[in-house]
């Protein structure tokens, strides 16, 4: 994943997002493995490249650093994910998605409240193509039915999935429009994982980065109470110590936290 960029102007954010696709981490082999049962995460930058062993969980990147493109190396990742060996509260494989709200700086926004073939409860009204809550939240949820359905995931609906946000992707100024957007995506996720054992939907953020984005969650807010999954750790230690750090909205709490090591990214399941 690419790691926290400073807030920029929405227009800039927009631009950046759909023309690029982060830095590929260092190609250092990986270390050995830590007493404590870790996990890591893997996607398109490490495409090619020699991935860890004995992981107790892996968290796969669905798509290609954009919220609109896929990881082309999903089905090989996905199966070294399988080898993962568990023992922590984390699900062995679990999923991540990029996020963005570019409004009409896309390559598509929507126009109704229709995405393939399906009509959309839509909590903020009709979508005519605006750049405005409604169709913010039309375009969250047609990303995540993408996710789920066309870049290759067999029954998605057993799968944890992870929203990441960060500032290096596309987003509004008008943080409501940010936090309509990502709704639409945990409506999608939440109506195919509903009922499934160790399946549903979480964020992963920073702090500083999600305020940004995100803005005050109200209380009413489908993002209030998610799993939070928090990066910015340099050190096992240092996850660990990030597990007692507040969750991204009210009443979160930290499942998941990221550190770094010789340029891989690695993860501790938060007791």
């Amino acid at each position: 994943m690419a790691r926290f960029p400073m807030k920029m102007a929405c227009t800039f954010l927009a631009l950046l997002g759909l023309l690029t696709a982060g830095a590929a981490p260092a190609t250092a082999a990986p270390p050995p493995r830590s007493p404590e049962p870790v996990g890591n995460d893997v996607s398109w930058p490490q495409c090619g490249k020699t991935l860890p062993t004995g992981q107790a969980f892996a968290i796969v990147g669905v798509t290609g650093g954009l919220a609109n493109n896929t990881n082309p190396c999903l089905a090989e990742q996905l199966a070294w994910a399988a080898g993962s060996t568990g023992g922590t509260a984390q699900p062995k494989v679990a999923l991540y998605v990029n996020t963005a709200n570019p409004g009409h700086a896309g390559t598509w926004w929507p126009t109704s409240n229709s995405y393939a073939g399906q009509q959309v409860t839509n909590p903020y009204g009709s979508c005519g193509g605006a750049v405005d809550a409604a169709c913010s939240y039309m375009y969250g949820y047609a990303k995540a039915y993408d996710d789920a359905t066309i870049r290759g995931v067999s029954n998605p609906g057993s799968y944890f999935w992870w929203l990441d946000v960060e500032t290096g992707n596309s987003w509004q100024a008008n943080t409501a429009l940010n936090r309509a957007d990502l709704e639409g995506m945990v409506a999608y996720f939440k109506s195919i994982t509903s009922g499934v054992s160790g399946a549903g939907v979480g964020i992963y953020s920073t702090g500083y980065q999600w305020g940004t984005i995100a803005g005050t969650v109200p209380s009413s807010s489908s993002l209030t109470g998610l799993p939070s999954w928090l990066a910015g750790a340099k050190t096992l230690r240092g996850a660990m110590s990030n597990c007692s750090l507040p969750g991204l909205t009210t009443g979160s709490r930290v499942s998941v936290t990221q550190y770094v090591s010789a340029g891989l990214d690695y993860d501790y399941s938060c007791p």
